[in-house]
């Protein structure tokens, strides 16, 4: 018998019919003896409906306010499960984050856990129960409802899994699990049945949708093992571990993430000296855009051009910043490309096996491909390039390095 923390999403969750649906799911598992602790989501589009209600009334509501409206969306998924469940005669109790003591800090909106209480929940389950929890939320130290920010209901079910210390954390969502890249850009990527939390890390911070940062982040920290699988279908998904394939035909590159949310701002001809590159980037970091690759390029005649990547939503706030500083770093010329992309390889293998970072950049100039950044780390190779190759990019290097059905060991 195991202990199965269970997560479903907004999707799995997003009609009665649905919730019935994963009502036989967790019912299943119980038959076969194991333990059960449900996390859920709103249904999908109710967080949105909260917060459009809100923002009607006042278009910048306080935010312990908003935590308030927004927890309701979960309070009403765990008792339609709850009722469902129990329609089916298996014995279930529904609790929001802050009836199990789910302690956050108070930074409402965007909170972080700080410990959980697992009494009630051991208490349940001892009783036979399914237990079932409000994802998203908790409560600070004097009380007050938080909510945990973009990702929240994932974040929940992993800390939950890391203080019952389950056998496993199960994500349940609306894809069968974590591919080689986007199905949707390559016909042929391939479901990964396992992958190490240090590439799920990589990946999901390089654009792959699958799961937030904060929840794999979570999971490797106290080593829950983490699978994702589908709601709709029956398959084992894939599974996150600190475990590396050993088999002699593991794949060296596990996926390729991308994404086309990226800019590009040049900031040429400044003076190559000591503490530019903090009086470029400092004021756009200080204005709280995250600042991506970052390249220095020293030119013959003593100046240098900084290149880097933001967002592209904040790319135009970025270009005024740089702007209102031109004159104080000497800046010759700056120029904004909006239409750039990025690709990754990402593989635990590259850390034993040369050769592919020129593999990649050979693949890519064989389809007259221009690589305008490179950015390495131990387990990831990432390039630049014109958004408008993005995806000839993609499917040629999942086609090179054998990551299709077809290339399977």
């Amino acid at each position: 018998m195991a202990l199965y923390v269970q997560k479903f999403g907004g999707t799995s969750v997003g009609s009665t019919a649905r919730i019935e649906s994963v009502a036989d799911k967790i019912i299943s598992y119980r038959n076969q003896g194991h333990d059960i602790v449900v996390v859920v989501s709103a249904m999908s589009g109710e967080t949105n409906r909260l917060l459009g209600l809100a923002h009607d009334i006042d278009p910048q509501p306080s935010p312990r306010e908003l935590d308030v409206i927004l927890s309701t969306g979960e309070q009403v998924t765990i008792a339609l499960l709850s009722i469902a469940l129990q329609k089916r005669g298996c014995d279930a109790r529904s609790f929001t984050g802050g009836q199990v003591r789910i302690l956050t800090d108070e930074a409402h909106t965007r909170a972080r856990i700080r410990e959980i209480d697992d009494k009630k929940i051991r208490h349940e389950l001892a009783q036979g129960r399914v237990v079932v929890v409000a994802g998203f939320q908790g409560t600070d130290e004097e009380g007050n409802i938080t909510t945990l920010g973009r990702g929240g209901s994932d974040t929940s079910a992993v800390a939950l899994a890391a203080a019952l210390k389950a056998d496993e954390c199960q994500i349940y969502t609306d894809v069968k699990g974590v591919y080689t890249t986007d199905p949707r850009v390559v016909e042929d990527a391939r479901l990964l049945r396992s992958i190490t939390f240090e590439e799920m890390l990589e990946l999901a911070s390089l654009g792959a949708k699958v799961l937030q940062i904060r929840s794999v982040e979570f999971a490797g920290k106290y080593k829950v093992p983490l699978r994702v699988l589908s709601s709709f279908e029956e398959d084992p998904g894939t599974l996150i571990s600190l475990e590396e394939e050993t088999e002699m035909e593991a794949p060296i590159i596990s996926g390729i993430a991308f994404t086309r949310d990226e800019a590009k701002i040049t900031v040429s001809g400044v003076p190559d000296v000591p503490g530019i590159a903090y009086r470029v980037i400092g004021p756009v970091s200080d204005a709280g855009i995250e600042v991506d690759v970052i390249v220095q390029n020293v030119s013959a005649d003593g100046t240098t051009d900084i290149t880097f990547t933001v967002k592209r939503a904040d790319a135009e706030q970025t270009r005024q910043i740089i702007g209102r500083i031109a004159s104080d770093v000497k800046a010759r010329d700056i120029s904004l490309d909006t239409k750039i992309a990025k690709i990754s390889l990402v593989g635990v293998g590259m850390r034993s096996h040369a050769g592919i970072a020129s593999k990649m950049f050979k693949t890519l100039a064989d389809e007259s491909i221009n690589i305008q950044i490179i950015t390495t780390s131990e387990i990831k190779i990432s390039v630049v390039i014109d958004e408008k190759y993005l995806e000839l990019a993609v499917r040629s290097l999942h086609s090179a390095f054998g990551l299709g059905e077809a290339g399977k060991g």
